[in-house]
């Protein structure tokens, strides 16, 4: 049976939160020898020291999350608040994607996995600290892919929405027929995405077969957003 990731290096942040566990499983079904790393990557030099620890690193996972401050008005939104969106899944990516890119530029082969939001692509309201940090997640994606690609170095993200997750989406919620009528009324495809789909999404921007896609924040909502 065909591994996709034999023989890979692969680093998964944030490995216990948001996609980690999802991912972790499907990547070493597929071969992968993956690198699961739970250390606070707010702190300073984590994400180098992680890099470092890591080794050769053919794939990078980044599996960023943080609070939402989903409800919270524009006009109650504090500095503070605002900040610590951009200190957990900002300020991380570059201080990672920095410290891999030159020994993936020296091989001239790699892969940046990010997996980001599908709020970055569409407005929602009260969300303005999460959705500002996402969409800075894209810019960042788009420039570097383009600067990297010459190299055959690939960066993309995966701009995400009602995927399975009981910290977004607890059974108390899903299950409510308030929250059924309103899925089937926001998401064409009427319901939400398993965590498994989208780590396997995951999985082919992590392959040899997605060596044409760089730079690029692709939606995975079941068609939320175009």
């Amino acid at each position: 049976m065909s591994q996709r990731l034999r023989g890979k290096r692969v680093v998964v942040t944030q490995c216990s939160a948001f996609m980690g566990p999802p991912t972790v499983a499907v990547f070493r079904e597929e071969g992968a020898e993956v690198f699961a790393d739970d250390r606070d990557l707010a702190v300073g030099g984590a994400c180098e020291a992680l890099i470092a620890d890591a080794g050769e690193v053919d794939v990078l996972v980044a599996n960023l999350a943080g609070p939402t401050f989903s409800g919270t008005a524009t006009t109650a939104l504090a500095d503070e608040q605002f900040e610590q969106t951009f200190a957990l899944m900002v300020r991380p990516l570059h201080r990672l994607v920095r410290a891999v890119l030159p020994q993936m530029i020296a091989r001239r082969a790699g892969k940046v996995v990010v997996y980001g939001s599908a709020s970055a692509l569409k407005g929602m309201k009260t969300l303005a600290a999460y959705s500002a940090a996402r969409a800075a997640q894209v810019g960042y994606v788009q420039s570097v892919g383009v600067e990297v690609a010459p190299h055959n170095v690939q960066i993309n993200l995966i701009a995400q929405n009602y995927i399975e997750n009981p910290d977004y989406y607890p059974p108390e919620l899903t299950a409510r027929e308030s929250f059924q009528t309103s899925l089937k009324r926001q998401v064409p495809a009427g319901r939400l995405g398993t965590a498994r789909e989208d780590a396997l999404f995951a999985l082919f921007l992590a392959s040899d077969e997605s060596n044409y896609f760089t730079g690029q924040a692709i939606p995975f909502c079941g068609g939320w957003v175009q």
